[in-house]
């Protein structure tokens, strides 16, 4: 086999690389190869700039998000701590209010006790009274009725003797 060189003009191999560089030359010529080419290129580019954006657009919202998320807590967090506060201010002042209804309970309770002993007292006195009245008036009946004994009976002084008795009650 002989070899020909690529560069003569008898190689079909040749004339085809010439034909495929002046298709390349008129594709360039014409601007169909890089307008095609570049036009993809810029097709890419500008589709990976709009996802570029769009992640841009979703990480800005979520931080907005997530600072609004932030301020609830804090809220919530200081509508706690509040409530907190109420709560205890509450209690506190519960307790205030129970333990003076408790010491004026017990106090009312001791007054009526005194009250009570007042009464059994004066009520003791009075029975006291009324016994040694009695026992006066029973007393007096048989001194005056032993001195009378020796003298005759008068009525008016058995009616005095009752009287007696009764007015000392």
């Amino acid at each position: 086999m002989e070899h020909e060189s690529l560069f003569s003009l008898s190689n079909p191999e040749f004339w085809v690389l010439v034909a495929l560089v002046i298709f390349f030359g008129l594709l360039v010529y014409l601007k169909v190869l890089p307008g095609a080419l570049f036009g993809a290129l810029d097709g890419y580019a500008a589709k990976i700039k709009a996802e570029l954006d769009e992640a841009q657009t979703l990480r800005e919202e979520a931080q907005a998000l997530l600072a609004g998320v932030k301020a609830q807590r804090d809220e919530a967090e200081r509508q706690a701590a509040a409530m907190m506060e109420a709560a205890k201010a509450d209690a506190k002042r519960m307790a205030e209010e129970a333990k003076e209804k408790l010491e004026e309970q017990i106090k009312r309770r001791a007054e009526m006790a005194e009250r009570k002993i007042a009464q059994a007292e004066a009520q003791a006195a009075a029975d006291v009274k009324a016994a040694a009245v009695d026992l006066a008036a029973q007393a007096a009946e048989t001194v005056l009725a032993a001195r009378l004994a020796g003298s005759t009976n008068d009525g008016l002084v058995d009616a005095a003797i009752r009287q007696m008795g009764a007015k000392l009650q």
